[in-house]
């Protein structure tokens, strides 16, 4: 159709489309979704080839956060039945690491919850990138941390941190309505301090929360503009025990369709399939990765993801590879230049802890092939809240 063509040839030349062509990428009908993938897999393989990159989350401090997002497990007043532990010490840490990057993962994700970090919390993230990377040189650490102070941006990057995530999740107008402990603004604020101090930054979305096409394309056109580096895709878990555990606004199509309008957008960015993958894309995973470049292994912050021996099949299977520790995952013009995924110079991709760097606190486990639940239906059987891993004595699935 002329829209996609119109679409690729924008993406090959990092063009930005209109928001009425964002738009009309949500709104095409799942006849057409393979066509639509088909058109966003060539931009993805212009920038990315058949590459996929391998993070891993370290949830260094779980639950008993004192923020109120609607989405997360781990907010003021959950009564979801997940992990709480304070601070893991630097050596349990980088042994959960280690099982991650054993598994092929090159980031390390380290997610603490909280407002944001103290001086004293920056003090023990360092001496657990130390310890990390200790074992690990090559190794590329992302801190999530929630919202950051002057000065902490800048003692991460001294400390050894790569990269920090901190996710926009929803779009400005809607933002009061998920959250009301922090604002959007503070949110921009954090990108823009790790974007400032040297760090790549990481900031994407959470889709299916109610929110309606039109916020959907604020949330990523808002992404363009702070221009990070990677843009993690989240699809909501509506876990028991939190007041989004009803909402069932998603199919695998819908999905597909969004992750297509994010790569139009950013096209030469690193995407990455996040929380929710196992439950919303659940057999059509494969095809997501002809749309992203990047996906977590293995298990997410409160709750479990697929076997990370899957996922290796998976990414084989589907005909990509995983990306190697000496490979760079942006292209050359972005790796070299920090530019954006814009057409031309100073365009960017357009551009907390909760949602964990990347992965909302409910991207779990698909437990069943059932059919997608009505609106307004608990089904826990989904989700899997994790057990093993950081913060137990199991071992983790990497």
């Amino acid at each position: 159709m002329d829209l996609l063509n119109t679409l690729v040839d924008k993406g090959l030349r990092r063009e930005l489309p209109t928001r009425e062509e964002a738009l009309a990428v949500l709104a095409t009908s799942d006849d057409d979704v393979l066509d639509v993938v088909a058109a966003a897999g060539k931009v993805r393989r212009q920038w990315f080839g058949r590459r996929v990159k391998l993070n891993y989350l370290v949830n260094l401090k779980s639950g008993l956060c004192p923020e109120d997002c609607s989405y997360c497990s781990q907010r003021l007043g959950s009564k979801a039945d997940i992990l709480k532990y304070t601070w893991l010490k630097p050596e349990q840490a980088s042994q959960a690491a280690a099982a991650g990057l054993a598994g092929g993962a090159k980031r390390v994700c380290l997610v603490a919850s909280g407002r944001g970090p103290t001086d004293r919390d920056i003090d023990r993230v360092a001496g657990t990138i130390k310890a990390i990377k200790d074992e690990n040189e090559s190794v590329e650490v992302c801190a999530c941390l929630g919202l950051l102070s002057d000065g902490q941006a800048e003692r991460l990057r001294e400390a050894g941190a790569d990269a920090y995530n901190h996710n926009l999740n929803t779009s400005e107008s809607t933002y009061g309505d998920i959250t009301t402990t922090h604002t959007y603004a503070d949110r921009v604020d954090t990108v823009s301090k790790a974007h400032a101090a040297g760090l790549s930054a990481c900031s994407g979305l959470i889709a299916g929360m109610g929110e309606s096409d039109e916020d959907l394309v604020d949330v990523v056109f808002s992404l363009r503009e702070l221009d990070p580096d990677s843009v993690p895709v989240n699809f909501l878990i509506p876990m028991e025990g939190t007041p989004l555990a009803t909402e069932w606004h998603l199919t695998p199509q819908r999905c597909l369709r969004i992750l297509a309008m994010v790569r139009f957008v950013c096209p030469d960015v690193e995407v990455r399939i996040a929380g929710g993958r196992e439950v919303h894309l659940r057999t059509m995973q494969p095809l997501a990765l002809h749309l992203a470049n990047s996906i977590f292994l293995g298990d997410y912050l409160t709750s479990e993801g697929q076997a990370g021996k899957t996922d290796l099949e998976m990414i084989a299977d589907a005909g990509f590879e995983v990306e190697g520790a000496g490979e760079v995952t942006l292209p050359e013009h972005r790796a070299t230049a920090g530019g954006g995924c814009g057409s031309h110079a100073g365009a960017g991709c357009g551009s907390h802890e909760d949602a964990g760097c990347g992965t909302h606190e409910g991207g779990g486990v698909c437990g069943t092939a059932a059919a997608v639940p009505a609106a307004g239906e608990l089904r826990s059987d989904l989700v899997a809240v994790r057990r093993r891993g950081a913060g137990t004595d199991l071992a983790p699935n990497a």
